[in-house]
């Protein structure tokens, strides 16, 4: 019968590893960042989206008012 490998892994060494791990994470979010990104309008970013008018908010609203049983 084959002898199995005995590994001690203490809580040290995982901790060690998981930092690494996040390390190399955020170097690559970091690095994918695409350079020639556009700036950001703020007057598209400071429009009202709200539409009280729309579909949605009007079929949300015919929904809710139906009465509880």
């Amino acid at each position: 019968m084959k002898e199995r490998l005995k590994m001690n892994l203490r809580r040290r060494d995982l901790l060690g590893v998981a930092i690494a791990g996040a390390g190399a994470a955020a170097a690559s979010v970091v690095v994918s960042e695409p350079a020639d990104a556009q700036p950001v309008n703020l007057r598209d970013k400071r429009k009202a989206r709200y539409q009280p008018n729309s579909a949605e908010v009007r079929n949300y609203y015919r929904v809710n008012s139906y009465p509880v049983r």
